[in-house]
């Protein structure tokens, strides 16, 4: 899971509904049994670090991945500090577009890029978000953005790691399609089997014909819920 326990939605994007939120932190099917769950940066319509902390306790097999920032949040909560919990709180550091080294978590391949936060340079410059790359039993790999600034620059400065890959699904914060420079980072450097826009404000239609005109060709996650069924393809590299 990316992102999926925040408590602010700032006016702007879709809350957790509550019984997805009461789902996740009983770990009711289909929400019991994960793996990981991944934090891209601490922002409160991303990532409450107490609530995720009491998501831990219910799925104790579940491991957490996020910013050094998003983990230290989640550690002041703890105030054991020989609490078995912090051994599954997994924090990276990392500088700005640079990638980490894999890590390997059962079925789970865990890659990992820091890109700027969008609004860079003028707003959340010290923000870390993370861009993961995840891929389940060396067959369907999934990425997920985070708040990613769209510049070109940012994913340049590690080219070698966007080729590495490919990715059967990528989300991209849907500002990536309001911008040039963002189209092109999904096409010649993510070149995903498919693209679904995320973190979309509730003020964008569902309906693609009412949607300003950019964001017409695109697919879009709008409603809480939302599934896709997405074709693997077996030539994976």
């Amino acid at each position: 899971m990316f992102d999926p326990l925040f408590n602010n939605d700032y006016g702007i994007y879709e809350p957790v509904p509550a019984n997805t939120r009461a789902a996740l932190l009983a770990g009711i099917g289909p929400w019991n049994g994960i793996d990981a769950i991944f934090i891209s940066h601490h922002h409160g319509d991303h990532f409450d670090p107490g609530t995720v902390l009491e998501l831990l306790r219910t799925q104790q097999s579940m491991e957490l991945f996020g910013p050094e920032q998003a983990a230290a949040a989640i550690r002041e909560q703890v105030a054991d500090p020989e609490d078995p919990v912090l051994q599954r709180i997994h924090g990276l550091s990392l500088e700005n577009g640079k990638a980490a080294t894999d890590i390997t978590l059962g079925p789970l391949l865990v890659e990992a890029a820091r890109i700027r936060h969008s609004g860079w340079p003028d707003r959340h410059a010290d923000v870390e978000n993370i861009v993961f790359r995840v891929t389940l039993d060396s067959e369907t790999t999934v990425m997920h953005f985070g708040d990613a600034d769209p510049a070109d620059a940012h994913f340049a400065q590690s080219p070698e790691h966007w080729s590495e890959r490919q990715s059967h699904f990528a989300m991209p914060p849907y500002w990536f399609f309001l911008s040039d420079q963002g189209r092109q980072v999904l096409k010649d450097r993510i070149r995903a089997n498919a693209v679904i826009g995320m973190h979309v404000p509730t003020s964008v239609p569902d309906e693609r014909a009412r949607r300003r005109e950019k964001l017409q060709d695109v697919d879009l996650f709008t409603k809480p819920g939302e599934t896709r069924t997405l074709p693997v393809s077996s030539h994976s590299h």
